[in-house]
């Protein structure tokens, strides 16, 4: 048991947290304005927290806030959702008709911040400024008398979605954002003019959908966004659960706040190692299975109109989603590159039978994994004289390992088809054996990856046929 525990924390955010990553181009900040409102409603903060609310609040020189997204990784209890409430409650004052919307994943974490909320708004200096609180189940919200609201709500259940000019948007436990749900709710902020986002949460578990959370951490880690803030409070990987020096590295609230009895309780609740370590120490863990396979961006910069289509493709492929979705690809060259289309879709499998005879003719190596629905057709094809090729994880892992490292190296080409850019956007990687070899997965049992698959298999398809022609032109050589 730790030693007594002084009254606040004076150690700077710096001296805190794991990362600080701020954006570029800070010129000011508006933070002492709301931290001196703050302070008149009662409200008092650590050292570490008004570090993190003068960057959180940082502007650049034309007034707008200089983090489009403000990402944080903090553990359980560690006084996030203090901040940032403060915060919300200075800017809902300061800023009369500002719409605040505050989501978290489950409907549970929207009602206990709430009751934080609810609890704050009563204090006596903050109460003559609220014209209302709505406690009804799934319509909690706080109205100002200025015209200010903050509303709150679970995005398990849809909410957010189908507002517009929210000036401040919260994503809590942002390790379960979908990047679906997240394309409805960043349009709300479309028409603000000053928007602030926040990401909030723990390290994501495997089996969450994670991707966009640890894509941000990743980005700001590596250098690559000039426009996120990333804040990250951790222990260090393999700390001992309940080691007092560990547990100070990653809650900064401990123990002048957050005590250790009120940890020992919070251990009770998280019993798996891997969720204390996660939830409670915030150590992320070291492979993470969530990075998305390719930024949006990068495959955007790969569109192309592609070449003359008049001649046969050198390669098509076949995948079939688990909802019996067919989806058909070919692969073209294109100069020094390939290029990837989606040519066939639909659910009526006689019907993409008679089209793949038809554009494959009985040269165009067709590839199918034979684990996949769409192995239901091989027999088919086959007897219809079409070049079929099928195979499972070995096949899967070079077509996977071929089409990224492709992709990467500039050397694809695509014609910006909205369901393969949806495919990109819910997959992740899946490990096949021990070498090091991935297929892809989806990340969402709503998600049909199909398309994906399918162009990944053509432009494998594509590689078999080269292999064949090179080979056909050595053996012409030699017997030349």
């Amino acid at each position: 048991m730790p030693a007594a525990a002084p009254a606040t924390d004076d150690r700077p955010l710096s001296a805190v947290a794991r990362h600080v990553v701020a954006p570029a181009e800070i010129a000011a900040t508006s933070w002492p304005k709301v931290r001196d409102t703050c302070h008149r409603l009662g409200w008092g903060f650590d050292g570490w927290q008004d570090g993190g609310g003068r960057l959180i609040l940082a502007k650049r020189a034309d007034g707008s806030y200089a983090a489009d997204t403000v990402a944080i990784s903090i553990p359980r209890q560690a006084g996030k959702t203090y901040l940032i409430a403060c915060i919300i409650f200075a800017l809902c004052l300061l800023e009369p008709g500002t719409t605040v919307i505050w989501t978290a994943h489950r409907k549970s974490t929207a009602r206990e911040t709430f009751d934080q909320f609810d609890g704050m708004s009563l204090r006596p200096k903050v109460a003559p400024h609220i014209r209302q609180v709505l406690r009804g189940k799934g319509d909690e919200a706080i109205l100002f008398n200025n015209g200010s609201r903050i509303l709150f709500g679970a995005r398990e259940s849809g909410f957010g979605r189908g507002f517009a000019g929210v000036d401040v948007l919260v994503c809590d436990e942002g390790q379960i954002l979908p990047e679906s749900t997240l394309e409805d709710l960043g349009a709300t902020q479309n028409t603000a003019p000053n928007p602030l986002f926040f990401v909030m949460g723990t390290p994501p578990r495997p089996k969450d959908a994670g991707e966009y959370f640890t894509a941000l951490r990743q980005e700001a880690l590596d250098g690559e966004s000039d426009t996120t803030l990333y804040i990250e409070t951790s222990a260090d990987r393999g700390a001992e659960p309940m080691d007092t020096e560990q547990l100070r590295k990653a809650n900064p609230s401990f123990p002048h706040r957050t005590t250790y009895r009120a940890l020992l309780r919070l251990r009770k609740k998280l019993k798996s190692p891997d969720s204390w370590n996660r939830e409670a120490l915030g150590i992320w863990d070291q492979v993470s299975v969530h990075t998305a396979v390719l930024r949006a961006a990068a495959w955007t910069l790969l569109t192309d109109e592609g070449p003359d289509y008049g001649a046969r493709p050198d390669g098509m492929a076949v995948d079939m989603s688990h909802a019996r979705e067919i989806s058909v690809a070919a692969c073209w060259p294109n100069g020094e590159k390939s290029h990837l289309e989606e040519v066939w879709a639909g659910i009526d499998e006689p019907a993409a039978i008679d089209w793949i005879v038809q554009a494959a003719g009985r040269r165009v190596p067709v590839v199918i994994d034979s684990q996949s629905p769409a192995a239901s057709m091989i027999p088919t094809l086959k007897a219809r004289g079409v070049k079929v090729v099928s195979g499972s994880g070995a096949v899967m892992g070079q077509a996977c390992g071929g089409w990224l490292a492709a992709a990467n190296g500039n050397l694809l080409t695509h014609c910006d088809q909205d369901v393969i850019a949806a495919a990109i956007a819910g997959v992740r990687r899946r490990p096949i054996g021990k070498a090091g070899a991935f297929g892809w997965d989806r990340t969402d049992p709503a998600v049909n990856i199909a398309p994906l698959v399918a162009i990944t298999l053509a432009l494998f398809a594509s590689s078999i046929r080269k292999k064949r022609q090179s080979a056909g032109a050595r053996r012409a050589v030699v017997m030349s």
